[in-house]
């Protein structure tokens, strides 16, 4: 078979492998959210505290966040095709791990491994679907893309209340194992071949492990915080640390020949905006799951399959809401979307700072819950759009690379401040998750009222041509007039 005759085969087959590539995006953030509601199981079978809890969400979030910008690179100097599958991998060894873990370390290590596939091949996902399609099809296919973050963070509730419920907690990493090696046997025939590396730079591998740590300082801190409060040592250390090594950071960027990171990309007004709306749209969305599920459990007594039933409509409010996203951000613009997104967001989470723990949650905590999803579904698609909106695809896992890193970098804060503020008290009490509730409505409403001001006027539209689709119109990003 000729190379012409094999491109046209894979380009045939394009909507099939972003079907299958969504699939393995979707194991990723579903495992995100998955062991919230088996918090309560985990903690009983191998003796977890509050913060070994915390730590059992933001261990896999973490190191896919902070690791992900360098899985970027990979992907564009291995080969995005490469970096996938051997993120796969890794992701589908690490689940049968942790569903076999007797103990907490065992488990720890499992999510870090999780995580580490998954900064592998999450960016190079998000780089083949930048590649394989072009004109008006690549809008359509990132927005296919940006609806599975927002539906597998709350499916992931839904789905492990039920694993938990029935077969055991084990089981919300074991379904992992099976999806990730058909995936494994069947996308080596349909993604188009990797071409032969050229001459591989050095990788910033300190840049990467200094931002990774500057996010475990800063994780660590917020933990902390709720055993021993916001002013002491063992919390300010920390955070101080986190800044410190942030800052580190950006003089290694600057000072490298082959940064991680191009920093000049954060000067690009659609960037900065939609990587920091993905940052607040995932602190809230994680966040809502995880005092959602605990504030059912742990005040309402609720059993892990009645939580996750309760999460059903939730689920399907940000499916819902990510689709009308996807429709809407290229007739209203991304301005108006957000703003809109956002402020439902804050309604829908405003109630929830009122609640009395005798309140029904069916008709309470659940209509407010979805409320809250149907806005942040719609900012998941504007963030994404906006984002990647200058970026032609030899840049493709660079770009992809820095919008999931602010996708799981905000889910790790999100849980760590989430916990500190509702679970700091021993038994947790219904002020904690008030206080938390309303923490979530202050900053989505903050998000909204800064929405106008942040994203670039204009509104998305596909361009077209062989470098792919400009999801904003170039006269709409004041960078590129003044040469930013």
């Amino acid at each position: 078979m000729s190379t012409a005759t094999a491109a046209a085969g894979v380009h045939a087959r394009r909507w099939t492998a972003l079907a299958l590539i969504c699939a393995a995006q979707f194991m990723l953030i579903l495992d995100v959210t998955v062991v919230n509601v088996a918090l309560p199981a985990l903690a009983a079978d191998l003796d977890l505290d509050r913060t070994a809890l915390t730590w059992v969400v933001t261990a896999y979030t973490l190191c896919f966040g902070g690791l992900m910008l360098l899985g970027g690179r990979l992907a564009d100097a291995l080969g995005a095709r490469r970096v996938l599958l051997a993120g796969l991998a890794l992701f589908t060894a690490a689940s049968l791990t942790c569903g076999l873990a007797p103990n907490a370390t065992v488990l720890l290590s499992g999510r870090v491994a999780q995580g580490i596939g998954a900064a592998l091949l999450s960016p190079a996902a998000l780089a083949l679907v930048a590649t394989l399609f072009h004109g008006p099809e690549r809008a359509r296919a990132i927005g296919a893309w940006a609806a599975v973050g927002g539906t597998g963070s709350a499916v992931g509730v839904l789905l492990g209340g039920a694993l938990t419920s029935g077969p055991g907690w084990p089981w919300i990493f074991h379904v992992n194992v099976p999806t990730g090696l058909a995936l494994l046997a069947v996308l080596p025939r349909l993604l188009p071949k990797d071409p032969a590396p050229a001459r591989i730079r050095p990788l910033d591998v300190p840049g990467a492990l200094i931002v990774t740590s500057a996010t475990g300082a800063l994780v660590y801190g917020l933990v902390r915080a709720g055993d021993s409060g916001w002013t002491a040592p063992a919390v300010l250390l920390p955070l101080l640390g986190a800044i410190a090594l942030y800052a580190g950071f950006a003089g290694v960027e600057r000072r490298s020949r082959t940064p991680l990171m191009d920093l000049r990309m954060l000067t690009r007004r659609p960037v900065v905006a939609g990587s920091l709306l993905m940052l607040v749209a995932t602190a809230l969305l994680i966040s809502f799951f995880f005092l959602g599920s605990m504030r059912l459990q742990h005040v309402h007594g609720l059993d892990a399959f009645r939580t996750g039933l309760l999460f059903l409509p939730v689920a399907l409010a940000t499916a819902i809401g990510a689709h009308l996203g996807s429709r809407l951000v290229t007739t209203a613009g991304p301005r108006a979307c957000t703003a809109g997104g956002m402020a439902l967001a804050a309604a829908g989470c405003l109630p929830l700072a009122f609640l009395t723990p005798t309140a029904d949650p069916w008709t309470t905590l659940l209509p407010a819950l979805a409320v809250a999803a149907f806005g942040l579904g719609a900012v998941f698609v504007t963030a994404t759009t906006t984002a990647l909106g200058l970026i032609p695809p030899h840049e493709a896992g660079l770009a992809s690379g820095i919008v999931n890193t602010f996708h799981e970098l905000g889910g790790t804060i999100g849980v760590a401040l989430a916990s500190t503020l509702a679970l700091g008290a021993t038994p947790p009490a219904a002020t904690g998750f008030t206080t938390a509730f309303t923490a979530c409505a202050l900053t989505a409403a903050a998000a909204a009222l800064t929405a106008p001001f942040l994203v670039p006027r204009g509104r998305p539209r596909a361009t077209g041509g062989a470098h792919g689709t400009h999801p904003l119109s170039p006269g709409s990003d004041p960078s590129r007039r003044s040469g930013g």
